[in-house]
């Protein structure tokens, strides 16, 4: 049973790494996913306190990567029609690969604010600018969380079978 626990965090871990980036993966509860996998081998070396730590940071890291788009769009003079179109543009994005997961909520506020507020060219890329600085910070974070997981999980993998 252990080794089949052990397979499963591996690839959560590594799946929840893959879903920092892609937003149809919920990276993070992942990657915590396997953390719990590993908890219930019967060698682990991870704690309760261990487990509570790494889900209030988990849970942290996603309640960001939802209120950081609003937060950093408001901040650069984003609407909710700013806000709408990073949202659709980060939907659509996914179509596109990796860039389209980048670009797509830029170019979604973008356009946005151009067609719903009616703003300025540039002010309307200022605000596309604060939706990719929102990605690039939710998924920094995120990504923090996920590898310092998967840490956890190969040190205790190692712990288990050595």
């Amino acid at each position: 049973m252990d080794i089949a626990l052990i397979i499963i965090a591996i690839i959560l871990g590594l799946v929840g790494l893959v879903g920092v980036i892609v937003p149809v993966i919920p990276g993070t509860l992942l990657s915590y996913g396997g953390l719990l996998c590993m908890y219930f081998t019967s060698e682990t070396t991870i704690t309760v306190t261990q487990l509570v730590i790494f889900g209030v940071v988990s849970t942290a890291a996603i309640v960001l990567d939802y209120i950081l788009p609003g937060y950093f769009s408001k901040k650069f003079g984003g609407t909710k029609y700013g806000i709408a179109g990073a949202t659709v543009g980060a939907i659509l994005g996914v179509f596109f690969g990796l860039i389209g997961i980048i670009l797509g909520p830029f170019v979604g506020a973008v356009i946005g604010e151009l067609i719903g507020n009616k703003i300025e060219f540039n002010q309307a890329l200022k605000v596309g600018f604060g939706s990719l600085l929102a990605f690039f910070a939710s998924s920094g974070i995120k990504l923090i969380v996920s590898i310092y997981i998967l840490v956890y999980i190969f040190k205790d993998v190692f712990a288990c079978l050595f």
